[in-house]
């Protein structure tokens, strides 16, 4: 587990599937992020147990808080090489009550700091919807740079959105 002053981050379990199944449906928590089809609770929570292990490639972790053990959403490694030393950073905060407290901003600290010290990664990658100006503030809080735009990539609401690639490299991690 990797510990902060307000999160830990800790691999989830199959008792956490109904949360993940909840906020991978909340429309809120989703705005911008790309949608996949609707799965049933029952579903998902049945193949929750077979997802692959973390690994060096993959590794999804559980953002836990620390005052009272609460499960608040996930962060996600992927597509970890170590030829290249790079890998992608997903972060959410399912929990909507624990938005704007900073959790997110300690978690991204902690995974990256993973990445870098105990995965001796070089580069953390991410993309972010333009008008998520939040996500961006705490990416650039943490030493993330803008790299480049995707143009009209996400379409939400009738209107199409750039992405933004930002990334950290080795080094640039700001506490």
């Amino acid at each position: 587990m990797l510990t902060g002053d307000l999160v830990r981050l800790r691999p989830m379990e199959p008792s956490d599937a109904t949360a993940h199944h909840r906020w991978n449906h909340d429309p809120d928590v989703m705005q911008w992020f790309a949608h996949s089809y609707p799965v049933s609770r029952e579903r998902f929570v049945d193949e929750y147990a077979d997802r692959p292990k973390n690994s060096y490639e993959r590794t999804v972790l559980g953002i836990e808080t620390l005052a009272d053990d609460r499960l608040i959403g996930l962060v996600v490694l992927s597509g970890a090489e170590p030829e290249t030393g790079g890998a992608e950073l997903d972060i959410y905060i399912g929990e909507k009550d624990c938005w704007g407290n900073g959790y997110g901003t300690e978690a991204i600290r902690l995974i990256c700091r993973y990445g870098f010290d105990a995965m001796r990664l070089h580069r953390i990658e991410l993309w972010v919807a333009d008008e998520n100006a939040a996500a961006i503030r705490v990416y650039q809080k943490v030493g993330f740079v803008e790299e480049g735009r995707a143009r009209d990539t996400l379409r939400r609401k009738g209107r199409w959105h750039d992405m933004v690639l930002m990334s950290l490299l080795e080094g640039e991690l700001k506490d």
